[in-house]
């Protein structure tokens, strides 16, 4: 039986700053965009795409249902992102592993739950 107790229907915004090594400015522009996953044995979960704001912000709205899988047995996401420019691949994070979303409810928001994966430094000069 699964441990989870979130609602099933509450929304979940994961959110990522990406910055650019050697300017600290926003990554910024229509150039860019980022995909958010949940690693799994077989099958990793697409959870959604972004693009940046003018801060460098990707925002990624989805429900339990979209990484739970079959019978709920994905209690704790493992959540990865990737970031393309013009559709090449420049940066992959690490995977975020087991991360605990149960204790989220104590926080509950009107719209749902924030998960804030940080801020991460990326290349942005590659060819």
């Amino acid at each position: 039986m699964s441990e989870l107790s979130l609602n099933e229907e509450m929304n979940i915004e994961v959110r990522v700053l990406l910055i650019a090594k050697g300017t600290d400015d926003p990554v910024t522009g229509s150039e860019y965009t980022v995909r958010l996953f949940d690693k799994d044995i077989f099958n990793d979960d697409f959870l959604g795409e972004s693009l940046l704001d003018e801060d460098g912000l990707a925002k990624f709205l989805f429900t339990k249902e979209h990484f739970a899988g079959f019978a709920n047995l994905d209690e704790k996401p493992d959540f990865y992102f990737v970031v393309y420019r013009n559709g090449k691949e420049i940066f992959k994070s690490g995977v975020m592993k087991n991360l605990d979303l149960t204790n989220l409810e104590e926080f509950r928001m009107k719209e749902g739950e924030l998960v804030d994966l940080g801020t991460f430094l990326i290349d942005t000069d590659i060819s």
